[in-house]
């Protein structure tokens, strides 16, 4: 009988030493390009919070691998039977290292990369604890609660929330006054005493949230109706000759005179879409593309999203400045909402220390595509406290990039924070129907599932917020037994215990 051909000269491919050299060649001038990439960096890093020296080094290190494709390198990986660098974010010098090693390459002491999977993964264990306190689960995330303004007088419930599992109480500067927030502080502190429990305090920012003003028709009702294919203007006051007209004014000056032709303009989280059609003085005319509901209508005080515009307007508002000396007072952490790039984060945290030597930790929330373009200049600015976190803010930022980039955009903000070692809170519409109406969604259900990659989980404020908390733990329960973070690891399965036990 005739022998077998070897494979490689079956499939006309190099001979298994060949391959392993040339992928051995490969590996190590990405390695090198990594550490060069760190090299032209170091006084960056060295300006950083020691405590986030290892991070940011391994934020260099990732960036560098992920501005290139290496979707055939992870093929001849996984073919030779090695690690394809897959779900090695925390630690991707170090793994490429492992990996190299076992083609044979030897390193010094010197060159050995200590940003390790046990210590990268302490690393963001520790963060995760400095910046949202301890936690009676640990195989869950941390849980946040949006508080409304029914439980300034309502101590049984956070103390019931409390019980079941809040970790966090998130209070939105927004809505309310500084009276009722102090209302809020002052029972979750006393529900902590008498239960022994610990919840941080987080305080969102408003920031410059834009929203619906109607000047000409409507205006009296609140709301006017609209249709596909109709010209409405946005203005910064009412002029002569559009009485008639669906005139919207922004609740935010200076908007207006910054808009373009071709520019999209979203109202309503996207309900009614249309693209700008006509620049006049003080005004411009935008053409309704899309309505997305049966009762086609503009309403007042509904948020404006302007995707595709580059608006020159401060992310720290007046109100805003007002509320920090309160929010310093009494805050844990502080929510910047709408921040685009490094520059307003700056401002946020010289406007806090001017104010107090501790101030709270900040929340990036990311909500726009602007501030995921900007994401690792973010978190190096960040990088200069010893702790801090990122919100994936879904709500905004599926209105402006698009619901259907969302899952991957936040599936981008996931690898780049876990590289750079940083806490997510994984936001917005977390089992909202649930929390709305007392049922859950078969999707929302997945969605929830999908949580466990952060390292806290914020549920908006409804009527059913406790079984929305004993629905949520019980499903990450089951979801963290199987995966942790981006890593998947097999737990046995009832499944397959059964079927080998018969």
């Amino acid at each position: 009988m005739k022998p077998a051909e070897p494979l490689e000269s079956v499939l006309n491919l190099p001979g298994k030493g060949d391959a392993m050299e040339d992928l051995s060649r490969e590996l190590s001038a990405l390695e090198c390009t990594m550490v060069q990439t760190v090299d032209k960096r170091q006084a960056l890093i060295e300006g950083l919070n020691p405590s986030q020296q290892m991070a940011a080094r391994n934020l260099f290190h990732y960036l560098t691998l992920r501005s290139r494709d290496i979707r055939s390198l992870q093929d001849q990986l996984h073919v030779a039977g090695l690690s394809s660098l897959a779900s090695s974010e925390s630690h991707i010098h170090s793994q490429l290292q492992a990996i190299l090693k076992l083609l044979g390459k030897e390193y010094s002491d010197e060159e050995i990369d200590h940003c390790t999977y046990q210590n990268s993964q302490l690393d963001i264990r520790q963060k995760a604890l400095s910046l949202l306190g301890t936690k009676n689960d640990p195989g869950i995330p941390h849980i946040m609660v949006t508080f409304d303004s029914s439980f300034a007088n309502d101590y049984g419930l956070i103390k019931s929330l409390l019980q079941n599992g809040m970790n966090v109480a998130r209070i939105n500067c927004a809505y309310d006054d500084e009276i009722k927030w102090a209302k809020m502080v002052h029972l979750v502190r006393r529900a902590c005493r008498q239960t022994g429990l610990k919840c941080k305090i987080y305080m969102d920012l408003a920031g410059p949230k834009i929203r619906t003003k109607l000047l000409a028709r409507g205006r009296k009702k609140g709301r006017v109706k609209v249709e596909e294919g109709q010209l409405i203007w946005l203005a910064e006051k009412m002029s002569d000759g559009l009485d008639k007209d669906v005139v919207i004014s922004c609740t935010e000056k200076g908007i207006i005179s910054q808009l373009k032709k071709g520019e999209k303009v979203l109202i309503d989280d996207g309900i009614v879409r249309g693209n700008i059609e006509r620049i006049k003085k003080g005004r411009v005319g935008v053409r309704i593309l899309r309505i997305s509901s049966s009762r086609p209508a503009i309403k007042e005080n509904k948020g404006i999203n302007f995707p595709e515009s580059t608006l020159d307007i401060s992310p720290l508002t007046t109100f805003d400045e007002k509320c920090l000396a309160f929010i310093c007072e009494y805050a844990d952490l502080v929510g910047f909402s709408f921040v685009r790039n490094a520059r307003d984060l700056l401002l946020l945290q010289n406007k806090l220390k001017q104010i107090t030597n501790h101030p709270p930790k900040l929340i990036i929330k990311i909500e726009s595509p602007e501030s995921v373009k900007n994401l690792p200049s973010l978190l190096l600015q960040a990088m200069r406290e010893e702790s801090f976190g990122v919100m994936i803010a879904r709500g905004d930022l599926a209105v402006e990039i698009g619901f259907e980039r969302m899952s991957e955009v936040q599936e981008e903000i996931l690898w780049i924070c876990e590289a750079a070692h940083t806490p997510v809170i994984w936001a917005t519409q977390v089992l909202e129907t649930l929390n709305k109406s007392g049922v859950a969604t078969r999707s929302e259900i997945t969605d929830a599932a999908h949580a466990v990659m952060a390292e806290c989980v914020m549920i908006n404020k409804g009527p059913h917020t406790i079984e929305v908390i004993e629905t949520l733990r019980d499903i990450l329960q089951r979801s963290g037994g199987h995966h942790v973070k981006k890593r998947f690891i097999f737990r046995p399965l009832s499944i397959a215990q059964k079927f080998l036990s018969e």
